[in-house]
């Protein structure tokens, strides 16, 4: 498998514009299982055109998706001779630097997730480095964790969560309990998490490690966490549920089913 992948790394390093190659996700970060796919970053001064990818990613795939722009610029496809799917996102250069210094060096909070980005680029398995562009990003890293950055994440988002005089996340759901409103109460507790969990990782002084396995990675990881913390999200959400995927299911080919009448 390794051979493989290290001629398709090889392919995106003779790209022109490709700056910097590396895996991430769960790979890098040694948390991956069989569901898990491998998350490729190749770092671009300016954008590969699609029909180059494309013409690369019928050679070894068979079942592809090229020039996804759903989550940002991407392509997934399930390598043939491994059986492995890549999701390879690529992200440009200025944007990238841009992100690590209004985060790290500027101590820009934001509504959730404010160090995500940051998480995934300490993780990095490096494969590819023009001028350790990349790993001098990432030695940025090992400084501690800025205490103005962590104050202004828990201020921001504890703002969010309740303390806002107009429009808290808490009020929002408030309004919608008071309606009996399904879709908004879940849509608002999604985003109250996004941010208690924001709060959570700054106060311990973590980089926020994304949206999967979160109440797992905080009882690992953090030395402080709230009283009742696991147990009051279990509450609050009520999951998991053994129909969840029954009724999503459902929910979609009824969907598809009015849509082909309309």
């Amino acid at each position: 498998m390794k051979e493989i992948l290290d001629k398709i790394f090889d392919k995106y390093k003779s790209f022109s514009q490709v700056r910097a190659i590396a895996i991430g996700g769960s790979t890098s970060a040694k948390t991956n299982d069989d569901t898990s796919d491998t998350d490729v970053y190749v770092f671009v001064e300016s954008d590969i055109p699609v029909s180059e990818r494309l013409n690369f990613v019928k050679q070894i795939s068979s079942n592809f998706e090229v020039g996804g722009e759903y989550f940002g610029s991407g392509d997934e496809f399930f390598v043939d001779n491994i059986e492995k799917q890549l999701d390879v996102m690529f992200w440009n250069v200025n944007w990238f630097e841009s992100v690590v210094e209004n985060t790290w060096i500027r101590h820009y909070p934001s509504n959730g997730y404010s160090t995500c980005f940051l998480y995934t680029l300490k993780n990095f398995e490096i494969i590819y480095d023009t001028n350790n562009w990349l790993k001098n990003l990432q030695n940025l890293l090992k400084e501690e964790y800025p205490e103005e950055l962590q104050k202004n994440i828990i201020k921001r988002n504890m703002m969010l969560m309740r303390e806002k005089p107009f429009a808290s996340y808490y009020e929002q759901i408030e309004k919608a309990v008071k309606r009996g409103d399904v879709v908004s109460i879940n849509h608002r507790i999604s985003a109250f998490l996004t941010s208690y969990f924001d709060v959570i990782f700054a106060l311990n002084k973590l980089l926020h490690p994304g949206e999967k396995r979160l109440v797992k990675y905080a009882k690992d990881n953090c030395k402080i966490l709230p009283e009742n913390f696991a147990v009051n999200i279990e509450k609050l959400l009520n999951q998991p549920n053994k129909d969840t995927l029954v009724i999503l299911n459902k929910m979609y080919e009824n969907l598809l089913k009015f849509i082909s009448e309309y």
